[in-house]
C-alpha cells in the first residue's frame, strides 16, 4: 500500500482530520441525490431478495423524501463535526480536545461503508453510496487510521476501545431519520 504513504506525505494529521467531514459530504450526497428515487424503483427488488419483515423495515425506513433525507443528514453531519473539532482540539491540546468520540464516529463512518458494499452484493444493484465507499470512505478510511496510528495520536486499544460505542450510533441514525421525516 504505498500510495498510503505518498498520500501521507501530501496530508498531515489535523488535514486528514479536517477532511472527515468532507468526506462525509461527498458520500452523503450521493445517498441524497440517488436514495428517493432508487427507493421507488428498486423496492420489489427488495422484497425479492430479503424477508419479508426485512424489507418492510428497510422499506420504512428509507421511504422518505430527498428533503427529509437531507434533514437526516444534517442531523448526523452535527455529530460529525462535533468529533472533527474534538480530535482537532485534542491533536492541539486544547480545552475540547476528546480523541475517542472521533474515533466512535468515524470509525462508524467506515465500516457504514461495508453497509453499503453489502447491500449491492445481495441486492446485485448499485445501491446509494456504494460508489462513494469505495472510491471515498474506505481509501479515506485507512489513510486516516494509519496517520493516526503512526502518529501515536491513537492506538490500537483506543480503536478497540471505541469499536463496541459504535453501535450508539445506529439509534443515533435513527432518531435522524425520525427527525428528518417529522420535520419536513
Amino acid at each position: 500500500m504505498e500510495w498510503m504513504g505518498i498520500m501521507e506525505q501530501w496530508l498531515d494529521v489535523q488535514t486528514l482530520i479536517w477532511l472527515f467531514p468532507i468526506m462525509f459530504v461527498l458520500h452523503d450526497f450521493e445517498e441524497i441525490i440517488m436514495v428517493e428515487r432508487w427507493m421507488k424503483r428498486n423496492s420489489s427488488v427488495i422484497y425479492d431478495k430479503l424477508p419479508e419483515r426485512i424489507a418492510d423495515r428497510v422499506i420504512n425506513q428509507f421511504s422518505m423524501s430527498t428533503a427529509q433525507f437531507a434533514v437526516a443528514v444534517l442531523v448526523i453531519f452535527l455529530f460529525v463535526s462535533s468529533s472533527t473539532v474534538m480530535a482537532n482540539q485534542f491533536v492541539n491540546q486544547g480545552l475540547l480536545g476528546n480523541i475517542y468520540f472521533f474515533t466512535i464516529i468515524s470509525l462508524t463512518f467506515f465500516l457504514h461503508a461495508f453497509t453499503h458494499i453489502g447491500q449491492s452484493i445481495i441486492l446485485r444493484s448499485l445501491t446509494p453510496g456504494a460508489f462513494t465507499s469505495l472510491t471515498v470512505i474506505i481509501p479515506y478510511s485507512l489513510v486516516l487510521y494509519r496517520s493516526l496510528l503512526v502518529n501515536e495520536v491513537i492506538t490500537w486499544e483506543v480503536i478497540f476501545v471505541c469499536l463496541p460505542f459504535c453501535l450508539l450510533i445506529f439509534p443515533v441514525a435513527l432518531l435522524a431519520h425520525w427527525i428528518g421525516k417529522k420535520v419536513v
